[in-house]
């Protein structure tokens, strides 16, 4: 098992920043790809953004490509998520979620075998 806790959401204007982090413990933290996804009211769960076990492939969902970056820390077992540049539009709760899939980038949400509680960020514009 993973256990995953996220933090770092709120209440921010547009153009603001905010980061996210997410704190995995339970299993090796490196063995593991991380993702960012986000649900906004009424609407279904969406892919934000990835990153594979060696820290250094990542990929963006295009209505954040540019503003977001991913990165982790494996040896703080962390993963975050630097958000800039915000829009109303990124109002959503965010989750971070782990797969052990390996080899190659998957955005799928189905592929991801642990997920947090997600954390509220509320964009005022």
């Amino acid at each position: 098992q993973v256990q995953l806790v996220e933090s770092g959401g709120g209440l921010v204007q547009a153009g603001g920043s905010l980061r996210l982090s997410c704190a995995a413990s339970g299993r090796t933290f490196s063995n593991y790809a991380m993702g960012w996804f986000r649900q906004a009211p009424g609407k279904e769960r969406e892919f934000v953004a990835t990153i594979m076990q060696n820290g250094e492939t990542t990929y963006y969902a295009e209505s954040v490509r540019g503003r977001f970056t991913i990165s982790r820390d494996n040896a703080k077992n962390t993963v975050y998520l630097q958000m800039n540049s915000l829009k109303p539009e990124d109002t959503a709760v965010y989750y971070c979620a782990a797969t052990g899939f390996r080899g190659a980038i998957t955005t799928t949400a189905g592929t991801y075998n642990y997920w947090g509680r997600g954390t509220q960020v509320t964009v005022s514009s």
